[in-house]
């Protein structure tokens, strides 16, 4: 596998690093067996991995040049090896059988891509996952092993904070937004159900004065913790409350390399500018910075240029997500555009320079399926809980029941238990269900008057 090395000292690196990625799978259930005198069903022992297991440092494995452990639980263990410039991780155990089709994509993206970073003591494969080694990344290796074995988990949890955008609200608004203890609520179930990442989205989070106290709140230990902003009234000091708040990555939207067309983006002159000062502002305060975008027929002949812009900027990942059409109308990216973007995708992460590309148009389309109602759920403003931020339903409101209830009831429905290589808002199957919502419903709408189970 590739060198660990070539480390700058504010924390970007232009090394061919890795990243991992997880793999789908269509496995059987695994019989799982127990020590003599243990007792317990098999779904009682998936609830809870082993916490006991040492925390290590990639310096350890380094060092040591032999596996480290850093995930255990009745039936399988995980290690960490670092023999000479080689980075892996092995299994064993019963289990094994179950975990191989993972591991071996982990192995094979950790060899063949580039990383978001590399620190001195773990890598980060990219934003949108937890560091190696972490105890976050035990959670996902956790979290994998259940959906393997047929029990999906919100890996992600994503949270509205505000409808601020591109100001904050006139003195004397009264918002009517999720109360803080609310979403403190959410995301300690979230962590209960196993997410392991908390992200902070739409709109401009940083506008909301409580997101840094939410971000500190949440447990590192259990979830990595990602926010986007418009760029809008970012200081310094707004980077260093969130270096100092434990944020694992600041999301940065930019949707056009000429201002003019990012403000008409945004619908608010100068956000441009306000966009490339926050990464810059963020940068200097030692965050991970990702500069997203997302590709529509409108832009995807800039994606090149947006691409050269990130590298000029210095960002640690440039994201790439398909924009989502409201309606079957709605002009979307056709298949020849998904290969042109994975063409780039894989051209950029196999060479050592610049930032590396995330797009989901792989991660979901090839790697793991589409992620809304299977990995991913999204709570609104309004506390109605979706499956994702772009599919216009409402799988209940997280001010009547819980999380857990919710994600029970998203998962109930066939729809959401086959595997899907689209986003729901570019499966013509969804769209069928889109098109049932009367003219006019307030959105998101109730998913079971136009599903049945």
């Amino acid at each position: 596998m590739e060198k660990i090395s070539n480390l700058k000292k504010n924390g970007k690196t232009s090394v061919v690093l890795k990243r991992v990625v997880l793999k789908r799978i269509f496995l059987k259930r695994v019989d799982f067996k127990y020590p003599a005198g243990k007792s317990g069903t098999c779904e009682e022992k998936m609830t809870s991995e082993r916490r006991d297991t040492p925390e290590v440092s990639l310096r350890e494995v380094q060092a040591k040049e032999k596996n480290i452990e850093i995930f255990s639980m009745p039936g399988l263990s995980v290690n960490l090896r670092h023999a000479g410039d080689v980075l892996e991780l092995t299994a064993n155990g019963t289990l094994k059988v179950a975990f191989n089709p993972i591991l071996k994509k982990m192995n094979s993206r950790l060899k063949e891509e580039k990383l978001a970073l590399i620190e001195e003591d773990r890598v980060i494969a990219s934003a949108w996952l937890p560091p190696i080694p972490s105890p976050a990344f035990k959670r996902l290796i956790f979290a994998e092993i259940q959906i393997a074995l047929g029990k999906y988990i919100p890996e992600t949890v994503s949270i509205e904070l505000t409808r601020q955008s591109s100001s904050r609200y006139s003195p004397g608004t009264v918002a009517d937004e999720l109360d803080t203890g609310t979403v403190k609520r959410i995301i300690d179930e979230a962590l209960e159900s196993g997410s392991f990442i908390i992200t902070f989205t739409e709109n401009d989070p940083l506008l909301r004065e409580e997101v840094f106290e939410l971000i500190r709140y949440v447990d590192k230990k259990r979830a990595i913790v990602n926010c986007s902003t418009w760029g809008t009234d970012f200081s310094a000091e707004t980077a260093s409350r969130l270096k100092d708040a434990g944020l694992h990555s600041l999301m940065v939207g930019i949707y056009s390399t000429d201002p003019e067309k990012h403000d008409a983006a945004r619908n608010s002159s100068g956000a441009y500018e306000r966009a490339v000062s926050a990464i810059k502002l963020a940068l200097e305060a030692g965050l991970m910075v990702v500069m997203t975008t997302h590709a529509s027929p409108s832009n995807i002949q800039e994606l090149p240029a947006l691409y050269n812009l990130a590298s000029e900027l210095g960002v640690h990942e440039f994201s790439v997500w398909e924009a989502m059409p409201k309606t079957r109308d709605d002009p979307v990216i056709t298949d020849e555009d998904r290969k042109s973007i994975l063409e780039m995708y894989h051209r950029i992460n196999s060479s050592p320079d610049g930032p590396r590309m995330f797009a989901n148009t792989y991660f979901e389309g090839q790697m793991l399926g589409a992620m809304e109602g299977r990995r991913w759920m999204h709570i609104t403003t309004d506390g109605d809980a979706k499956a994702g931020p772009y599919p216009p339903f409402s799988f209940g409101n997280i001010k009547e029941e819980s999380l857990k209830e919710a994600w029970q009831k998203i998962r109930s429905y066939p729809y959401f238990q086959k595997q899907k290589n689209l986003a729901p808002m570019h499966d013509p199957e969804f769209m069928e269900f889109v098109d049932r919502i009367p003219a006019g419903a307030k959105l998101p709408y109730p998913f079971e008057k136009v599903c049945e189970k």
